[in-house]
């Protein structure tokens, strides 16, 4: 079947699903690009329905994705209908919609000697994107969110991690609770704070630890920095005195993994 109609029901709830409202009522989300797609099947992820435009996808570096989606779920639709359901410039041609998984603590398997990052009321889907980049390409054991202002399945999170959200241990929970699970898995915490008084490369990270970040504008709040174990800094030797969240974040995550002989 081709759908060539911009008026047709299942092309506007995809524009609808632009809303976290409408991605939180109707329990599905949005996959733009094949290669996102593909690590989403990889993570197990559970589809509903799939949207091709032939003369775009038929430039994709990915074109096998295709061979692992059930037939009855694919439909092709006309350059100006596609146009209409996708988010971003120079797509290879695909949109699908999915199923968004449980993100629980009690979710998450660790390693013998988890290193996990803790990002608490992180406004922007950018920085939560390339923090989950950054925790793919580190290999680390997790991603805890705490009282987030964006949903994981936000699109641009989507497009920003390149599809590492399907592929990193994800959990969204109150700060709370992800404190009293770290101290229940004796996960040393470590929180990024400009005011610290140690610097992070002087830190031990070859144990179980979690590094907490805070947001840009107002950093950790009073909760974490009066529970966590250290408080630590970047050392800042021009101008400013505080880098995007998620550089810092990369920062602080492949010391941890250079100690650890990465």
């Amino acid at each position: 079947m081709k759908i060539t109609s911009l008026q047709n029901a299942a092309i506007k709830n995809i524009v609808k699903l632009a809303k976290s409202k409408e991605r939180r009522e109707q329990r599905l989300f949005v996959i733009e690009g094949a290669r996102e797609l593909s690590l989403a099947l990889t993570g197990g992820y559970v589809l509903d329905s799939v949207y091709v435009c032939a003369q775009l996808f038929a430039k994709s570096k990915y074109p096998d994705v295709m061979e692992s989606i059930e037939s009855n779920k694919i439909f092709t639709v006309s350059p100006a209908v596609f146009e209409k359901i996708a988010y971003r410039e120079n797509s290879d041609g695909i949109v699908a919609v999915a199923k968004p998984k449980s993100h629980a603590l009690s979710d998450i398997k660790l390693s013998d000697n988890p290193f996990v990052i803790v990002l608490e009321s992180v406004e922007k889907p950018g920085n939560l994107g390339a923090i989950l980049r950054t925790a793919d390409a580190a290999a680390v054991d997790a991603v805890i969110v705490c009282d987030p202002q964006t949903d994981l399945y936000n699109p641009n999170v989507i497009r920003s991690s390149v599809g590492t959200l399907f592929t990193v241990q994800t959990a969204v929970c109150a700060s709370s609770e992800a404190m009293e699970w770290l101290l229940q898995n004796e996960i040393a915490s470590y929180a990024a704070e400009l005011q610290a008084a140690e610097f992070y490369q002087d830190m031990d990270f070859t144990h179980p630890s979690a590094i907490v970040m805070g947001t840009e504008a107002e950093g950790l709040s009073d909760f974490w920095l009066q529970n966590v174990e250290k408080r630590i800094k970047i050392p800042m030797r021009g101008k400013i005195d505080s880098l995007n969240v998620s550089v810092s974040t990369a920062i602080l995550t492949f010391e941890a993994m250079r100690q650890r002989g990465f």
